[in-house]
């Protein structure tokens, strides 16, 4: 007798932005989980997909739909990723049912934080989800407080005195990113990335591309003070989780 195999592996969904700085990360976090006996599929544009054919044959690619052509991100950054916010839920959404009809269920989503309507999507098909920063608990922890109005977006550049941030060290305006001193500097972007902390506090975890030592007094600062309700674990802890469930 064939035993049924559905369920058997816990599947793990990655889906980043469409981005390289983004695409690596998560690239080399699915490679860590599918180590450790966890199907993982990374989803990724069809262009990218093409890109990184034949490349990592031991993680499984899919191709999503997200209303491009190629070429379009290059010709206009801003509109591309208009355009993705508007298409790519329902192809994600797509993607879970197929998956959820096959022997390999989706079990979780680990998803690009500054993607945060992605939880949504996981949630209304009854499964776990959350963000992957692959940024720095520093630069997350600048961005949040940008969010939060903590200092005027765009700075104005003839002011010099320098920005204080909780658990910070002074940042002078060449320490900030691009956008908070350039209101022209790709609007889009700058929605992303001060948008990704919208549902912050519903995730089941927050996964960072950092360690703990590495920046102590941002994470105590994010434990104590804001981020309190969340789980801080080592990744082999998180990959016992996920096997479980």
């Amino acid at each position: 007798m064939v035993k049924d195999k559905r369920g058997r592996e816990s599947h793990v969904l990655v889906l980043p932005l469409p981005l390289q700085g983004h695409i690596n990360p998560m690239l080399q976090f699915s490679k860590r989980l599918e180590s450790k006996g966890i199907k993982v599929t990374l989803i990724v544009t069809p262009y990218i997909a093409e890109s990184m054919q034949g490349q990592h044959s031991s993680i499984n690619l899919e191709p999503i739909f997200d209303g491009s052509k190629e070429g379009e991100m290059a010709a206009n950054i801003d509109k591309y990723f208009e355009r993705y916010k508007l298409i790519m839920p329902h192809s994600l959404s797509t993607l879970i049912d197929r998956y959820n009809g096959s022997e390999y269920p989706v079990k979780f989503l680990v998803y690009d934080s500054v993607l945060p309507w992605a939880l949504d999507v996981a949630r209304n098909k009854g499964i776990e989800g959350g963000p992957f920063f692959t940024q720095s608990c520093a630069v997350t922890a600048v961005l949040y407080h940008a969010a939060q109005g903590a200092f005027q977006v765009p700075v104005d550049e003839s002011d010099q005195a320098a920005v204080s941030l909780p658990s910070l060290e002074k940042l002078e305006l060449n320490d900030l990113p691009s956008f908070a001193t350039d209101a022209s500097s790709y609007p889009a972007i700058r929605e992303l990335l001060l948008g990704q902390f919208s549902n912050i506090l519903e995730a089941r975890w927050l996964i960072w591309n950092s360690f703990n030592e590495l920046e102590v007094e941002v994470v105590d600062w994010m434990r104590i003070n804001k981020w309190s309700i969340k789980p801080w674990m080592k990744v082999e802890a998180l990959i016992r989780t996920l096997r479980s469930l």
